[in-house]
């Protein structure tokens, strides 16, 4: 990992951000430590970091409404810090904007884990969201020329699997919500969503997973959405 990439942790607890930091500074990272929601913004703002982590409990503003607020202008990966471990919570989080959700209490070596994912997600993806071609479990993808294929066949997908298709590589490795899902797919559509994604994303399994009963690549996250396969 090189040695300038500076990460900003934002956590009202000092010991927990002793914690974090000294994870991240033995990974060879540089650390910004932040208290309190304005402070952690000033800092996002003045140092632009390649990576936040985030506490919910801060003691002048929501970390929800932190991260919103980030992502106004924002683009680098959130982790963000929580005792609470509720489906609906997980999925405000996501739906503001987060890229990674970790428990507390976390090992270090889960944590450095996950950041060293996140880095590598940010740095492969190029600055239009686009893909070449690529190739993972056996499936040959290339969402540009909107072609895939397995070994000599060509799999046939309907828009409407191509736009989900499309999605979830654009983001893999991170859980996109059930709502995030069905806007980008269905973005001036009613209904429900899970019900929706349920049967569209089950047609997809059937066409581009070896076994969809035992998915590889489209993720169930239960209560929450889908993640694709991390492509590294």
């Amino acid at each position: 990992m090189p040695d300038e990439i500076r990460v900003l942790v934002i956590d009202d607890e000092a010991p927990i951000r002793r914690a974090v930091s000294n994870a991240l500074v033995a990974d060879g990272l540089s650390v910004s430590e932040a208290g309190t929601a304005r402070e952690g913004l000033d800092l996002a703002a003045a140092e632009r970091p390649a990576l936040i982590i985030l506490d919910l409990g801060l003691p002048d503003g929501s970390g929800i409404n932190v991260c919103r607020d980030l992502r106004g202008w924002c683009r680098v990966p959130i982790i963000v810090l929580s005792a609470r471990h509720s489906d609906s919570e997980k999925v405000a989080l996501l739906d503001a904007g987060a890229d990674a959700y970790v428990t507390k209490p976390f090992s270090a070596s889960a944590l450095q884990a996950r950041v060293r994912a996140q880095l590598r997600r940010a740095a492969a993806a190029p600055a239009d969201g686009g893909r070449g071609e690529i190739e993972i479990n056996g499936l040959r993808l290339d969402l540009a020329r909107r072609s895939v294929g397995r070994g000599a066949r060509e799999i046939h997908l309907t828009p409407t699997e191509w736009d989900l298709l499309r999605e979830l590589v654009r983001h893999a490795g991170r859980t996109l919500t059930h709502r995030q899902l069905f806007a980008a797919v269905w973005p001036h559509s009613g209904g429900d969503a899970q019900a929706y994604l349920r049967v569209h994303i089950s047609n997809l399994r059937g066409k581009i997973e070896v076994d969809p009963v035992r998915p590889h690549l489209v993720l169930t996250e239960p209560g929450v959405g889908y993640r694709f396969r991390s492509l590294d």
